[in-house]
């Protein structure tokens, strides 16, 4: 493969990454959605598209080790191809986050809330936009705008500390109420999780452009991986 087929192969490898990331994203938007709304007629329908993320990751995953398999890539190049698996695996996780809160729409049904859905769907908008950046740094190999990116987990984790206080609260003065508040909080723990996959992504664009495993914590703190 001359230079020109391989960088094209690396641009359409990284275009199909932000299609992958395009549709975690807005599953999880749709999956909050149908939650707030209990419209579990849309949180089937999410629910089964988890098997279209499924297959994209496992289509960019087989094209990706037929470069890697066929090209001998050496250096940046390698880099880029083995961070693409990396960041497809984090995404096919967020897409099952994304299925987990579906299917808790699904298993509380008609049930009614404890309480309306303030947190959490924020909590969403803040992690899928996490998630929009930092795959735009990732096709761009932006180092820079890679490391900004995960300080703004503190705000997620802010508010999941709020919605797990208020649930708790619920849980001891109403013992009847424990299902419906844990289904909320798993809810929520999913969304906190999917900021934390947010932050791998980062690494791994800092270290195709940089050459360096790094870690990157919500306090700027960066410590070398041994």
């Amino acid at each position: 493969m001359t230079r020109e087929r391989l960088d094209r192969k690396i641009k359409n490898l990284k275009d199909d990454v932000l299609f992958l990331g395009s549709m975690v994203e807005q599953a999880t938007l749709a999956a909050v959605e149908a939650l707030k709304n209990r419209d579990v007629a849309a949180a089937r329908q999410i629910y089964a598209n988890d098997e279209k993320v499924n297959a994209k990751r496992f289509e960019i995953e087989n094209a990706t080790l037929i470069a890697i398999a066929t090209q001998q890539p050496m250096a940046h190049d390698l880099r880029v191809l083995a961070a693409n698996l990396e960041v497809i695996t984090d995404l096919e996780r967020m897409g099952d986050y994304a299925k987990g809160i579906a299917k808790i729409c699904i298993e509380i049904s008609d049930e009614p809330l404890l309480k309306p859905l303030i947190d959490i769907p924020k909590m969403a908008v803040l992690a899928t936009g996490m998630l929009h950046r930092a795959l735009d740094a990732f096709v761009k190999e932006d180092a820079a705008a890679a490391r900004a990116i995960p300080p703004e987990d503190d705000a997620i984790d802010d508010l999941f500390n709020s919605v797990q206080h208020d649930l708790f609260g619920f849980m001891v003065s109403d013992p009847a109420t424990v299902d419906r508040a844990n289904h909320l909080l798993w809810a929520a723990h999913n969304l906190e999780r999917m900021a934390d996959r947010v932050t791998n992504i980062c690494e791994r664009t800092v270290f195709i452009a940089t050459g360096q495993m790094t870690e990157l914590d919500n306090s700027d703190d960066e410590r070398a991986l041994k």
